[in-house]
């Protein structure tokens, strides 16, 4: 991810990226689709596509589902109803702390 000196104020990457993750407030809500399929969305994520691409990729493959991301808005879809296991995989697997991603029901 590519990080803004001027935010870190001189402090180590790993550090600064650290400190913007846990800034951030991940929402996964469900979409009801055509035909009521439903979608799960995961907004708030990093515009930066590698980080989406490659978060999107490991939810599609533990989830078995499909899924894509849009890197203009930050968010990624899932096909069905994964609300409470995308959540317990993006604190697990990716480090978010649990209290900033939200499961709006």
């Amino acid at each position: 991810m590519a990080i803004d000196e001027s935010k870190c104020g001189g402090l180590p990457p790993e550090v600064c990226e650290q400190l913007e993750r846990e800034e951030q407030i991940i929402k996964i809500r469900l979409d009801m689709r055509k035909f009521g399929k439903a979608v799960t969305v995961i907004e708030g994520l990093p515009n930066d596509k590698e980080v989406l691409k490659n978060i999107a990729k490991t939810l599609k493959t533990k989830l078995a589902a499909g899924g894509t991301f849009r890197e203009d808005e930050g968010l990624i879809m899932l096909q069905g109803d994964h609300r409470h296991r995308v959540k317990e995989i993006l604190v697990n697997e990716f480090g978010f702390p649990p209290e900033n991603v939200i499961i709006i029901d």
